[in-house]
């Protein structure tokens, strides 16, 4: 892993990564993301074609250098291609081809080892992350050399991880002074600066990009984010076959019984299917719901999070300050 990596995080407005998400993430997200300071990442198999992957590569590619010109000495945040390099993903030649044309300066690899892209983006000089939900992963993708770790925590929305956000950070920190991501249940500069302070360097947050209007996901879906609180969310394996946390309205529209979900998918979700499909008809989200107000531009919501950052950096240090002054 590369030692010093962690810099990376400094050249950002607020440490923050706009998370990859299912079907939902498209260019518009990740560049309001970067134009707002932060990292703008999004799945490359959201792009249904090789082609249309090339589209969103050249379009998000476009804005951000024209954005550079248009406002000299603005932060604007590095974009991210999120890559699934499990041998399921038939398409994972042609969009590490697309990675080494466009060179993304940061590659997210999920379900599967960093090692196919390793090479490549350390070619060209980008960070490879990986996508880790527990310490035995975190141990393999530092052996095969990724810059960083993308530490998925409880309270994640979607395929959600297990483990606490700080004892996460602290259990990995004991492997690597790396470049470390945490996420799960994080969605306002609060609970950034909280992690920052744990240790970690960026904080991944989906959720709460939800109900933006970049966003691709349907407005129920949006004000369905609105609407919910902590108490509003399910995690159950019963639509994937892996434990996920899922919205309850969600589920009950779709006709589940959200006291009596089975152990494992009882339906078929193929393309064939006309019932409900899964992420498509039934949606997910993380614990951060309670934080999302309304719908509102990504830069709108980067601006909250950077104000509600400063205050929580403000708190920590008046409150320094104050045990310094206090009489031995």
């Amino acid at each position: 892993m590369h030692r010093g990596s962690s810099r990376f995080a400094l050249s950002l407005r607020l440490p923050v990564v706009a998370a990859p998400m299912f079907l939902i993430t498209g260019p518009e997200l990740v560049i309001e993301a970067c134009r707002a300071g932060i990292v703008g990442a999004f799945p490359t198999v959201n792009a249904r074609t090789v082609e249309e992957l090339d589209a969103w590569m050249t379009r998000i590619t476009d804005a951000l250098r024209a954005d550079s010109v248009a406002r000299p000495g603005a932060t604007i945040g590095p974009w991210a291609a999120n890559l699934i390099t499990h041998s399921t993903n038939l398409r994972l030649r042609q969009d590490l081809e697309l990675v080494a044309r466009y060179q993304p300066p940061v590659v997210i690899t999920a379900l599967g080892s960093p090692k196919p892209a390793i090479d490549l983006v350390h070619g060209y000089g980008g960070l490879v992350i990986a996508d880790v939900v527990n310490l035995a992963l975190a141990k393999k993708a530092i052996d095969a050399g990724a810059d960083g770790l993308a530490c998925i925590s409880s309270g994640a929305g979607g395929h959600t991880g297990f483990l606490s956000p700080f004892a996460f950070i602290s259990a990995v920190r004991e492997l690597t002074d790396g470049l470390v991501i945490v996420g799960g249940g994080i969605a306002d500069g609060y609970g950034v600066a909280g992690a920052i302070a744990a240790g970690a360097d960026l904080v991944y947050m989906g959720t709460r990009f939800i109900a933006t209007q970049e966003c691709r996901a349907v407005d129920d879906y949006k004000q369905m984010v609105v609407a919910a609180t902590i108490d509003d969310l399910l995690v159950s394996a019963s639509i994937t076959g892996t434990p996920a946390s899922w919205l309850k309205a969600s589920l009950s529209r779709n006709g589940f019984d959200v006291n009596a979900m089975p152990d494992k998918p009882e339906r078929n979700y193929d393309s064939s299917s006309t019932g409900p499909k899964r992420w498509k008809d039934v949606w997910a989200a993380g614990q951060g719901v309670g934080a999302i107000q309304a719908i509102e531009p990504v830069s709108v919501v980067v601006d909250t999070l950077a104000r509600e950052y400063a205050a929580a950096l403000a708190r920590v240090a008046a409150l320094s300050a104050a045990s310094k002054a206090r009489p031995a």
